[in-house]
């Protein structure tokens, strides 16, 4: 008589979005976590994992390049990814623009069907990119990302015309032209205009319903 095996559950998948600054990722994150259900999604966001400076004073934080690989912890965010895989909760680092600080605070984050990683690096580095199932680059004309930045950060972040205008010219172009636009050949598919493109979108979310366990 045949043994009965029970079968193994599904690894979950795991989907990176990247992209340009302000060019439509959270946009494209949301309208998944809508489409899909936010109850089969963990949601991992590169920018949780920037590097904490208290050592720092806040006029020399803001001077740093938060736009080139270096600035994010990425090993952290690579084994607490490798932990959800394995069915563990991870706290994620809750992170302070306003500051330019980690705050003391973690997001308890629960294992799920879909892994969903996003951020303007995350295709940079080999051993996060190995971790990805599906990988989606955002692509966005650069005037339109500078426009939003710009909007974002000085209603959001607390951040001043000049200086963010100063940042864009020494450190945000420059950085996407050396890691974020080489990054998108990593991509297995390249969307124009964001969450806005419809059917890239109805796309998207159709392959990863077909990837979700029964």
């Amino acid at each position: 008589m045949n043994e009965l095996h029970t079968p193994e559950p599904k690894r979950p998948i795991v989907f990176g979005v990247a992209g340009g600054t302000a060019s439509g990722k959270t946009t494209v994150a949301r309208a998944i976590l809508e489409a899909v259900g936010a109850s089969q999604i963990a949601y991992v966001p590169h920018d949780a994992y920037y590097r904490d400076q208290p050592q720092l004073s806040f006029e020399e934080r803001s001077q740093q390049n938060y736009d080139h690989p270096n600035s994010l912890e990425t090993k952290l965010m690579v084994k607490q990814i490798k932990q959800l895989l394995k069915g563990k909760a991870v706290n994620v680092p809750v992170y302070d623009f306003t500051a330019h600080r980690r705050t003391e605070k973690t997001i308890l984050i629960e294992p799920s069907p879909i892994i969903l990683v996003d951020g303007i690096l995350i295709f940079t580095k080999r051993r996060l990119r190995e971790l990805m199932d599906i990988k989606v680059y955002v692509d966005t004309d650069s005037d339109v990302r500078f426009i939003r930045r710009l909007q974002r950060d000085m209603d959001e972040r607390g951040r001043s015309l000049p200086s963010v205008v100063t940042q864009y010219l020494e450190t945000v172009r420059p950085m996407h032209l050396k890691f974020v636009e080489p990054s998108k050949r990593f991509a297995d598919v390249i969307i124009p205009n964001g969450g806005l493109n419809k059917v890239a979108m109805e796309m998207v979310v159709s392959r990863l319903h077909a990837l979700l366990p029964d």
